[in-house]
């Protein structure tokens, strides 16, 4: 009797079985795919308070100064624990904001080539009496209140929930707080053959000097937010000692605008960043579509999907720049950081979805005497939310508590003594405040460890007893040409001095080292020959 044996499909086999697994079990395991995707996607992280990392001059007394004083910048930021996603952070900070409300007293400057830019001022008196209102009227008094200029991101003017956000803060604080918008925007129409970019200093320069002129006793200090931190440093160092402001602020600065093209169309949530900010480009071409259209590539605007894009067709195009890699390299302002001659505090994120922290120019600040260098683990664009309701921004507190300091200190004064020249980087391995931070996706960067502060802490004592020293005038009969020249010298002697010594211990720890294999068994042998004879005597 033969029996039919009848094969059936491994496939056909595989899919009863997945038949008898339940719905549920299914819709359990999709659930918890979509939660894996949102969490690698959007980058959540556990919520915690990471310390400040800070990167300055180990040899600077303004920022040793300045590190001591300020609380916020040695302390600790703890994002809001609903928010802790990079993407989240700068998503909230753009759809919601939470905002303080009130209005701004405007006052229209005109530029020498027929540009109109609309200055928004927020006065102390206003926040405080409560009578703030939209008017186009000088602004009034010149008194010597210090006053903060502020220079928003891209396509971004006064009513940015961010700039409202600092403007309120300082305004209440005692400053009188205004808003430099960008050609264009803030509801002003283009009045000339030209438009903003994120290299174009022209504009802030005058209305420095303008702001300057009508409030000549008034202190000044600048912030930059975004493009407008790229701007407001690339000013700095093409200005020098020459500019008017005492202290500036660069929040979430691009840096480098061909390493920020880069990244932003590296992955596929940077191209949705890309994508956004493409679209708020064209809406600002749109606003002013009977002028760009003459002066630009109508229809690659239109189809441009990406900044880059926007940037080839029309901003290259405005600013006769041969390629859009020319105009990034000439607008980026890490090559300007050297020449930095005023106190600059600078916050970045390192998580930063749009300004990569690969394009942060760290040995640059380090090497300027002028400058520190904040940077958080977490904080997104422009964001740095805290406290449950997220009403609150951290670095809008830090840059307040900043100009509080600096207002406050014998370095406010600039015209006693110019601050900085750059000096050439030097070896720090001695010195050692610095650590290499290697990320997760493999790219490496350089972190400041909290020795800065501590050493801070340390050294105030002998930072003021510099400060009093270094304002008195020369008692002996010599010409002031040979002390100004003497105590700089004697100063980079001292220093070589002390470099030297600790250069010989090193020498002679690695002679040591490396000799006492060979030398070790000779000394003992010469050490028991000398014991014995003693012994025998």
């Amino acid at each position: 009797m033969n029996c039919a044996i009848t094969e059936e499909s491994p496939y056909l086999l595989l899919f009863r079985s997945l038949s008898r697994i339940p719905l549920f079990h299914y819709l359990l395991f999709l659930f918890l795919s979509i939660l894996l995707f949102i969490y690698l996607f959007l980058e959540i992280h556990f919520p915690k308070a990471d310390p400040i990392s800070l990167t300055f001059n180990p040899n600077s007394d303004l920022c040793h100064f300045i590190v001591s004083k300020c609380r916020l910048l040695h302390g600790r930021y703890f994002p809001t624990f609903w928010l802790s996603s990079p993407h989240l952070q700068t998503a909230f900070l753009s759809l919601f904001g939470n905002s303080p409300r009130f209005s701004y007293k405007r006052n229209l400057f005109q530029a020498t080539d027929g540009g109109t830019i609309a200055l928004d001022w927020l006065m102390h008196s206003d926040v405080v009496e409560g009578i703030s209102q939209v008017v186009n009227d000088s602004t009034p008094g010149s008194d010597r209140t210090p006053i903060a200029i502020v220079v928003p991101g891209l396509t971004s003017d006064s009513t940015a929930a961010y700039i409202k956000h600092l403007a309120f803060r300082l305004a209440k604080e005692g400053w009188n707080v205004v808003v430099s918008n960008h050609r264009g925007l803030g509801g002003i129409s283009l009045t000339s053959d030209c438009f903003y970019n994120a290299g174009w200093t022209v504009d802030l320069r005058k209305v420095i000097d303008h702001i300057h002129s009508q409030f000549p006793e008034a202190p000044l200090f600048a912030v930059g937010t975004s493009i407008g931190a790229n701007v407001l440093v690339k000013y700095l160092g093409e200005d020098g000692p020459n500019t008017p402001l005492i202290g500036a602020t660069a929040v979430c600065s691009p840096w480098d605008l061909l390493i920020c093209d880069r990244f932003i169309n590296r992955r596929l949530v940077q191209k949705l960043y890309d994508r956004v900010l493409t679209v708020g480009l064209q809406g600002y071409a749109q606003l002013h579509h009977s002028i760009i259209s003459r002066i630009a590539d109508w229809e690659g605007i239109k189809k441009s999907r990406s900044v880059r894009e926007f940037d080839n067709y029309a901003t290259r195009l405005v600013g006769k720049f041969e390629t859009t890699d020319t105009y990034y390299r000439h607008s980026s302002s890490a090559q300007f950081v050297g020449n930095v001659a005023i106190p600059l505090l600078c916050i970045s994120a390192l998580d930063d979805p749009v300004c990569t922290r690969e394009a942060i120019p760290w040995d640059e600040c380090r090497g300027n005497k002028n400058i520190v260098l904040a940077t958080t683990t977490h904080g997104g664009h422009l964001a740095y939310y805290e406290g449950i309701t997220a009403t609150s921004m951290w670095w809008v507190r830090a840059v307040q508590e900043y100009f509080e300091v600096l207002l406050s200190s014998p370095f406010a004064d600039r015209r006693q003594e110019t601050q900085i020249v750059p000096e050439p980087l030097e070896c720090s391995i001695d010195q050692g405040p610095f650590v290499v931070d290697t990320g997760e996706d493999g790219m490496i960067a350089a972190a400041a460890t909290e020795v800065e502060t501590r050493r801070a802490d340390a050294e105030q004592e002998n930072t003021a007893r510099t400060e009093k020293t270094s304002y008195h005038p020369p008692k002996d009969n010599n010409p002031q040409g040979y002390n100004s020249l003497l105590g700089p010298l004697k100063k980079r002697v001292d220093q070589l001095s002390r470099y030297s010594r600790k250069s010989i211990w090193l020498l002679a720890y690695i002679a040591i080292v490396t000799t006492w294999p060979l030398l070790g068994p000779a000394l003992l042998l010469s050490i028991k020959k000398r014991f014995r004879r003693l012994v025998q005597k």
